[in-house]
């Protein structure tokens, strides 16, 4: 039983959704987003409210039926108010340097400077020299982006050097113990 399926889904003023076959296009204030539905499930507009409904009790179906709304409740949420992954940079002599919206130059230790470019529909923003953010209306697309970011340089154990996301914790390692 799909708990979070059958939650109905507001559709705020302000918000357009065209159903069209099987594909779901929400237009926003922030931009415009569309989801292709998989086969079994379908999705039904009624009075400013978007109800998800699958035709059977398949496995298949169940799983399916979740996922769906969740991915265009996301898709509503981001044309109305969008998405923010906030991350923090930890090292001696680490930093951040904005190069425009969407241009950002690394200091991570190496022996170079690492440009990162932002893909289609993402900026950033740079608070000061260790903390960046990563907004988008693509909920999917932020949390990649910001995971790109990080990987340039994981936190390690041993100090915690490296790029992380607010608030997380990184698990610390003791050292070598000497005599």
């Amino acid at each position: 039983m799909s708990r979070i399926g059958k939650l109905p889904i507001a559709v705020p003023s302000g918000v357009d959704v065209a159903i069209d076959d099987r594909l779901v296009t929400v237009k926003g204030p922030k931009g415009t987003l569309s989801h292709r539905v998989a086969t079994p499930i379908s999705v039904e507009k009624n009075d400013g409210v978007l109800e998800v409904k699958r035709p059977d009790d398949e496995r298949e179906s169940r799983s399916l039926h979740g996922l769906t709304r969740t991915l265009i409740n996301n898709m509503v949420v981001g044309v109305t108010e969008g998405y923010e992954k906030k991350l923090e940079i930890f090292g001696v002599g680490y930093r951040v340097l904005s190069k425009g919206p969407t241009q950002l130059e690394f200091q991570l230790g190496y022996s170079h400077s690492i440009t990162f470019d932002a893909p289609e529909g993402i900026t950033f923003t740079v608070e000061g020299p260790t903390k960046l953010g990563v907004q988008g209306i693509d909920k999917q697309l932020v949390g990649e982006t910001a995971a790109n970011i990080r990987k340039l340089r994981k936190p390690e154990p041993y100090k915690g050097k490296g790029v992380r996301y607010a608030g997380e914790h990184i698990r610390r390692k003791v050292g070598k113990a000497g005599k």
